[in-house]
């Protein structure tokens, strides 16, 4: 199954939902109550009531309404920039991944996938268990590991994350690893003593190796609704957020949440999970995510004629 079949699947309910208050492809004139239907089905996939209004109002400019609110909505994603990993033995230093996010999200077991899809990609990886106040959790993240073929620097239950977080870095300079990826405790946004141990973990990253962590990706459940609005905004204001994976895609009608982001705090989406297996996270590609979104109702041609084939041969990048 192509990346794109699996994302369109993984989007199906989002799809449905919106599908009963779109305009089919045959429409080139909606009236303003049918705009306002529109706006209504954007809410209810979480686009969130102020993207939804921006999207119709660009939406309405165009001579046909469904193509004019895909354009609209691939506007709001930002130009995204490929990772600049160092290649394998480089002096530069590994490349730092900080990754944050409140408890049930799937952050484990994403830092595992991401573990292993660098890990296919030829890189050395280890990774940093920060997590020390949930043995469980860190045990789940060694399954993990293992199974990537990767490393891990853990440290006693109940250790200062901080300094397993440094250990974890001076780790990957010392043996040379190309990626250091750096797990965190599960946050509560509200709770001030762990957003400030949060920041601590950054900062003491920064020293052991300057200009890291070089990427700090959130991972947000797209189930939570508006409360992912709220996290996305304390985490970034701490932890300097520079980039989002949005799980659990499948399990929700509210794709929409993933444009609200995007609109609200202009991140990158770098990653999205469909599923629980490995090939279900895959990259983000905005054109795919709208062509998955938005129902081609009577379109005369497939809904996606170039789409990548997911073979062995083509990192995840």
């Amino acid at each position: 199954m192509s990346l794109f079949s699996r994302l369109k699947q993984g989007l199906s309910r989002s799809r449905e939902n919106l599908s009963q208050l779109l305009p089919g492809r045959d429409v080139v004139k909606l009236s303003e109550a049918e705009w306002v239907d529109v706006e209504d089905g954007l809410i209810l996939a979480d686009c969130g009531a102020q993207t939804s209004l921006a999207l119709v109002s660009k939406a309405k400019k165009s001579s046909q309404p469904l193509d004019g609110l895909k354009s609209a909505m691939l506007q709001m994603f930002p130009d995204e920039e490929p990772l600049n990993l160092p290649q394998h033995g480089s002096q530069g230093g590994p490349f730092v991944l900080l990754v944050v996010g409140v408890n049930g999200t799937g952050k484990t077991t994403t830092i595992g996938k991401l573990a292993t899809m660098f890990r296919s990609q030829g890189k050395r990886v280890v990774v940093g268990a920060c997590d020390t106040f949930r043995a469980a959790a860190i045990e789940q993240l060694a399954v993990w590991v293992e199974r990537a073929g990767a490393d891990m620097v853990r440290q006693h239950d109940g250790a200062d994350p901080a300094a397993v977080a440094f250990d974890a870095v001076q780790h990957g300079i010392s043996r040379d690893y190309d990626v250091v990826i750096i797990d965190t405790a599960g946050r509560v946004q509200t709770d001030k003593g762990l957003m400030d141990e949060l920041g601590k973990v950054k900062r003491v990253i920064g020293k052991a190796l300057d200009g890291a962590p070089h990427e700090v990706w959130q991972v947000v459940d797209a189930g939570t609704g508006q409360n992912a609005v709220a996290q996305v905004e304390k985490f970034r204001e701490v932890a300097g957020t520079s980039g989002l994976i949005v799980t659990k895609l499948d399990g929700t009608g509210k794709g929409g949440i993933v444009l609200q982001l995007v609109d609200r705090f202009g991140l990158p989406v770098r990653y999205i999970g469909v599923g629980e297996t490995l090939e279900d996270m895959m990259p983000f590609d905005a054109t795919d995510f709208v062509n998955g979104l938005i129902p081609d109702i009577g379109a005369d041609k497939p809904e996606h004629e170039n789409h990548v084939e997911d073979t062995n041969e083509k990192p995840m990048e």
